[in-house]
């Protein structure tokens, strides 16, 4: 994905930086708690891309992290940021030159709330010049996880229909679209507020506080639903299996529903896994998976394979206008607090996106 020419923006002027901007999550904190810092900046390392950041996204990954729930989190303190649009700035020894110049995006997990980012070479899958950075970043992480549920789990096809929590979210949002785009029927679960947005993606929204959305759910779809993709989990997962049709498929990549409980950050995930596991050993041909977009890392060329494939797919229908991006604002890493505030709300549609 990044080995053979590519148009560099004029504007662009490759310069190693002397210094990183970097946002700290310092412990469990409020978002005013999280520390802007600057430090020396460091050469690319062999085999690495240093990377001028020119959007990251703040996504629940973060918000749980800055709660200590998210399940793998490192150990305070440390830089958030699940994913960022870069341009390469800086290259290592074994990197070729022509990677100078050339934007990209890259699955960072952390580290990706800086000015720069250095990353491995064989991480980045380069981004059409022709997409703004902004509009991009919202379909990394999401992109890829909508489209490896839908397509590499679900496997959505034209005909179905789909069931979608949260449809004004990030992944949400990016799920809709791209199950229309498969030719799919598609409910959205979302606040009232959000309803008009979540029409204007294509998807049937429905209130998820209303007291009898089980049966508008049914209503919709009597003989079930094809795909149900729950981010919420707790015992609403329940609800949602029971919502499949007799062959549907169940994905479940998210517990937002303890994301301020107490405890441990694992066990809800753990619970989530044994029930799930015990569900696609009963005999009534549903399926459940529980989605990590890191799942098969330890095949790290196939693992790059794949992400790459998936996302330039993604981007390729951001470029010809298929895909609409849903960016919930942009705001400066000096005012990364405001960011979490914002994409913690609950008023937004879309994903919050940090600039430079």
């Amino acid at each position: 994905m990044y080995d053979s020419p590519a148009r560099v923006s004029a504007a662009a002027s490759p310069v190693a930086p002397s210094t990183v901007t970097e946002a700290v999550l310092p412990g469990i904190v409020e978002p005013d708690g999280i520390q802007v810092q600057t430090r020396p900046a460091q050469p690319a390392a062999p085999g690495q891309v240093v990377l001028a950041m020119e959007a990251a996204g703040v996504s629940f990954a973060e918000q749980q992290m800055r709660r200590g729930k998210y399940y793998d989190q490192p150990p305070f303190p440390f830089v958030p940021g699940y994913d960022l649009i870069g341009r390469a700035v800086d290259v290592g020894e074994g990197v070729p030159g022509s990677v100078l110049g050339r934007r990209f995006a890259v699955l960072t997990k952390t580290g990706a709330w800086a000015s720069h980012v250095s990353v491995d070479v064989g991480d980045l899958t380069e981004v059409p010049e022709s997409v703004d950075s902004a509009d991009a970043e919202t379909f990394v992480v999401n992109g890829i996880t909508a489209w490896q549920m839908l397509h590499r789990l679900a496997k959505v096809r034209a005909g179905d229909t789909v069931l979608v929590l949260g449809a004004n979210g990030g992944v949400g949002s990016t799920l809709v679209q791209l199950a229309r785009i498969a030719g799919a029927t598609v409910v959205g679960t979302a606040s009232a507020k959000h309803h008009d947005a979540v029409r204007a993606l294509g998807a049937t929204p429905l209130d998820y506080r209303a007291a009898d959305l089980s049966d508008q759910l049914r209503a919709l779809a009597p003989k079930g639903y094809d795909a149900v993709f729950d981010h919420v989990g707790g015992e609403g997962i329940l609800t949602s299996y029971r919502l499949l049709a007799p062959k549907g498929t169940l994905v479940s990549y998210g517990t937002a529903s303890t994301r301020d409980a107490e405890g441990s950050s694992k066990a809800p995930v753990l619970k989530l896994l044994a029930r799930l596991t015990l569900w696609n050993a009963a005999p009534n041909c549903k399926s459940a998976y529980f989605y990590n977009i890191w799942a098969g890392k330890r095949r790290l060329n196939t693992f790059r394979a794949k992400l790459q494939a998936d996302l330039g797919q993604v981007f390729a229908l951001l470029a010809d206008g298929s895909l609409t991006p849903q960016v919930a604002a942009r705001i400066p890493l000096a005012d990364v607090a405001k960011a979490v505030r914002v994409a913690e709300s609950g008023t937004v549609v879309g994903k919050v996106v940090l600039v430079p």
